[in-house]
């Protein structure tokens, strides 16, 4: 973990309470959320570390994760928490839905994959909340409203959202946009209030909504459950850790060339749980691809001027375009790469194979259609040594040969650099899924960033580079990066600047 990370555990801990363990099974714990109950426990979401719960005066802290018994939590990462009025438990995960315990975590009555389908599974950040019997939640495809613990649902949604409802039994479309970022708290509107205030809920595209959980379980009136709707300041930079102007001695140069697929004021941020190389600390496929979450139907833009070699159905059906790209790129020993980039999940295609792109053109839709847990694109850039599209998009393949990390080919956000690097171990080899920590991340909020990943044998780095991993959209200033090399932690310190790529090497 961070210093920064762990010393924001620590301030956040209660008096009294022990200290948060800082590993657990060899590996930092990275908290999520923190929630005190009204009996004096205090419960702590992880990323994939499960729930941490203590208990006042106990020694030590319990530990809630998804193989505690048959019916335990759905998944490990879990970043929303709240209690009902008769000792329920509600938590909600990073990817893999929510689950409701009414027996003090011991077993766990879940909503997963089976239950929701390939929407609804990613929880945002503290985004469950109850008042009285009700538990609204919120997710990046909508939320959704109970009064009885799940026996029945509302899904509230957005006006492309509707027939993708879940486990719900009634739709309502009333949200501006379905991509729920995060909870802004409750406002009462009357003393003694049981119910009439509204809950202020943050979408993307810098809109807040003034959600009245009486006006939309009342009735199927868009008017009586979103009060109103209001812009806020479009999304900048994230904020700085450091007041660096100078190029670090660490910093190559870097001139990405092509443009981000999503634009303002759509979420433009890279999902942090899941980016190119990461198994999510081993629980999924290596990921060949980045990911940037957004609500169905969003605008996706070419990244660069080329011509589209495939437009329909690819790997699990998914519905994708591919470009390749008038660019080529030349290595120093002489030899080319042809360029593609590719785009699925869409839940519409806007271009047809041969048709001219330019750098910003709309050529889809974001959806989920194929393996997608959520709305989202996927996002892969290939650098291939013939201009072969089957070695590009196959359906029948999902590691394909050439991709590599997009991350060193889209522009950074303004204000922010990259770090990339390599970790080897005694005897100079690769040292393949390894955790890079100590990267101050903090958006987006939606998909919280813990560690960094080197990547897998199905992976590739950048022919120019060789990297081992790469993560750009990194705050300026310094970072204090660890990684676990066999049994020991090797430590860098190293400064991003502004547009700069900042190099790094881990060795025992």
């Amino acid at each position: 973990m961070s210093r920064i990370l762990l010393a924001l555990c620590l301030l956040a801990a209660p008096l009294g309470a022990q200290q948060l363990p800082t590993a657990l099974d060899g590996w930092p714990v990275v908290e999520l959320t923190r929630k005190a109950r009204a009996n004096g426990e205090v419960w702590v979401g992880t990323y994939g570390h499960g729930v941490l719960v203590h208990a006042p005066g106990a020694t030590a802290w319990r530990r809630i994760q998804r193989d505690t018994s048959t019916r335990a939590l759905s998944w490990n990462f879990i970043d929303a928490i709240a209690f009902g009025p008769r000792d329920q438990v509600w938590v909600g995960t990073i990817g893999n839905g929510w689950g409701l315990s009414r027996d003090d975590g011991r077993t766990w009555r879940n909503w997963a994959y089976a239950e929701l389908g390939p929407e609804w599974q990613y929880v945002a950040p503290r985004s469950i909340v109850t008042r009285g019997d009700t538990t609204l939640i919120g997710t990046a495809d909508g939320l959704q409203l109970t009064v009885d613990d799940g026996a029945h649902w509302m899904a509230i949604v957005d006006s492309t959202g509707p027939a993708a409802k879940g486990p719900a039994d009634r739709v309502l479309v009333a949200l501006p946009n379905e991509y729920v970022l995060g909870f802004g708290g409750y406002t009462s509107v009357a003393p003694g209030d049981t119910g009439t205030g509204y809950h202020l809920v943050r979408l993307s595209g810098n809109t807040t909504a003034h959600i009245s959980l009486a006006g939309c379980l009342a009735a199927e009136s868009a008017a009586a459950c979103v009060l109103r709707t209001e812009r806020t300041m479009v999304n900048g930079p994230p904020p700085g850790t450091g007041n660096a102007t100078v190029p670090a001695p660490d910093a190559r140069p870097w001139s990405p060339p092509f443009a981000r697929p999503i634009v303002n004021p759509a979420n433009v941020h890279i999902d942090q749980t899941y980016r190119y190389g990461s198994t999510m600390g081993g629980n999924f496929q290596p990921h060949q691809g980045i990911e940037f979450n957004n609500a169905d139907g969003t605008p996706v833009m070419a990244i660069g001027d080329g011509r589209v070699v495939w437009s329909g159905p690819a790997e699990a059906g998914a519905l994708t375009v591919a470009v390749r790209h008038d660019a080529v790129l030349t290595l120093p020993d002489g030899s080319t790469r042809f360029v593609f980039s590719v785009y699925y999940h869409n839940s519409a295609l806007r271009v047809a194979v041969g048709t001219r792109v330019t750098r910003g053109q709309v050529i889809g839709a974001v959806g989920n259609s194929g393996r997608a847990t959520n709305d989202h694109l996927h996002l892969e850039v290939h650098a291939s040594p013939v201009d072969s599209v089957a070695l590009v998009v196959d359906p029948a393949v999902r590691f394909p040969p050439h991709s590599t990390n997009p991350e060193l080919w889209i522009a950074p956000i303004p204000g922010t650099g990259a770090i990339a690097g390599r970790v080897m171990d005694g005897a100079g080899k690769p040292v393949e899924q390894a955790r890079i920590y100590g990267i101050v991340k903090p958006l987006p909020q939606e998909t919280p960033f813990a560690f960094a990943e080197t990547y897998g044998p199905r992976n590739h780095s950048h022919p120019h580079y060789g990297e081992h991993f790469a993560i750009s959209d990194v705050p300026r200033g310094e970072h204090l990066l660890r990684v676990k090399i066999g049994d020991a932690w090797i430590e860098r310190r190293v400064t991003v600047v502004p547009g700069e790529l900042t190099w790094v090497e881990f060795r025992p």
